[in-house]
């Protein structure tokens, strides 16, 4: 019989590799649909089941209280202090949430990809899922994607989603994402 500590999760292996992996010109596009379909799938997951909270009300006084790594911020924020990084948060919060069950630290490196089917094989790194706006797995996902891909990846990626760009969502989302 195995015992686990209450902080501790055991798990099988999952096969598969980072979809962030350096894929062939040929695969990256269906990487991205991959990475597309899961997200269309998550998000369709009935709110009403989901009993983690991760809306805005919830989720920016956390911030707000979170000690920021000022060393580890993304390029276009580097060198904000703390104060700064408050200010733009809760100047640019939006007025509404479009709420959907999200991973909220959807990143590359949390999806696997099964290398011969190119479909996603498991999400790993889910310790912040909960009902939130879409823009909070969106903006991340979007920002690797341009990161590791480019923008028309991130852009393929929103057309598979179904969703038109949000500029001041994706904007606000990712700086979120700065205190956690």
């Amino acid at each position: 019989m195995l015992e686990s500590a209450p902080d501790l999760l055991v798990t099988a292996e999952v096969p598969g590799v980072a979809a962030d992996a350096e894929w062939p010109g040929d695969a990256r596009d269906r990487v991205v649909d991959a990475l597309a379909g899961l997200t269309r799938t998550l998000h369709a997951l009935p709110v009403s089941g989901c009993p983690y909270d991760r809306r805005l009300d919830v989720t920016v006084p956390a911030a707000l209280a979170a000690d920021v790594d000022l060393d580890d911020l993304d390029d276009d924020r580097a060198g904000w202090s703390r104060d700064r990084l408050v200010a733009e948060l809760l100047a640019t919060r939006p007025a509404g949430e479009d709420l959907v069950v999200c991973h909220g630290d959807l990143t590359t490196q949390n999806v696997l990809i099964d290398p011969e089917t190119l479909t996603v094989s498991g999400i790993i790194d889910a310790g912040r899922l909960g009902v939130a706006d879409r823009w909070l797995d969106l903006a991340i996902l979007t920002r690797e994607l341009d990161d590791d891909l480019g923008p028309d990846a991130a852009a393929r990626y929103l057309r598979g989603c179904g969703v038109a760009p949000d500029p001041a969502k994706q904007t606000f989302y990712r700086l979120l994402d700065e205190f956690f």
